[in-house]
């Protein structure tokens, strides 16, 4: 078998590799490392004790290396130790530009277009934002930040309370059991459609009563509920990261 290099030259002159990298290939740094030899040392393994009583051999070797008393019945691989923390000892960081009160428009989801008001955000990180409903039919969602965009305009909502009951469990819909085969007929099966809880229709509606009166209270009222009701829209010649929202 012909034998080939491990570096050839380029255009120029030039080799492929270069000195450092033919060093590792090589493995040149084994030859040129230099071990020193440690002494040997013979350490015993055993010892040998005497033992009281004419029946028991007067002496018995005894090993120096314990064994474990107990061994595993199954062969499981050991858990590795991580620094990675727990989902919810995690910090959820918010954007500065985000604060309570402040108009988002959604880029993401069946509502995307439209401008909402932001309440505040959830434990897993996600935020809470309400259209209001009255005004362009938004509900109470959650939404990742990553999927707004923050605008400069603010409503006061200080004086808006949003209830207790409001939190990531609030929004996680009951996984319904699916009907087997052989427990019925296939015909008589339904697809089961969502439908909306009275609790939630009441915190909606208490919700949007707050969030309309802190717009009642602003100076540009019936601009901002203009500005609300509308959709956002990017036609031709719009540049987003040039626009000012």
């Amino acid at each position: 078998m012909a034998h080939t290099a491990r570096n050839v030259k380029v255009n120029g002159g030039i080799m492929r590799f270069s000195r450092s990298r033919m060093y590792h290939k090589k493995a040149a740094f084994i030859k040129n490392k230099k071990m020193e030899k440690k002494a040997s040392t013979n350490a015993p393994t055993t010892v040998t004790k005497e033992i009281g009583g004419e029946k028991n051999g007067e002496r018995r070797v005894v090993s120096l290396r314990k064994t474990a008393r107990s061994l595993p019945t199954q062969s499981r691989p050991r858990r590795q130790a991580s620094n990675k923390k727990p989902f919810c000892q995690q910090k959820r960081k918010l954007r500065s530009n985000i604060t309570p009160g402040t108009v988002l428009i959604l880029v993401a989801g069946p509502h995307k277009g439209k401008r909402v008001v932001f309440l505040k955000q959830l434990d897993t990180g996600l935020l809470l934002v309400t259209g209001p409903f009255r005004i362009n039919r938004c509900p109470l969602r959650r939404i990742n930040q990553i999927y707004v965009i923050a605008t400069q305009t603010k409503v006061d909502i200080s004086s808006v309370n949003v209830p207790e009951n409001v939190n990531d469990d609030y929004f996680r819909r009951k996984k319904t059991k699916k009907v087997r085969h052989g427990q019925g007929e296939i015909f008589e099966q339904k697809k089961e459609t969502y439908v909306v809880s009275e609790q939630r229709k009441k915190d909606q509606v208490e919700v949007d009563r707050q969030i309309l009166a802190a717009i009642k209270n602003h100076p540009d009222k019936k601009v901002l509920c203009q500005y609300l009701a509308s959709l956002f829209s990017i036609r031709k010649g719009y540049f987003p990261h040039k626009m000012n929202f």
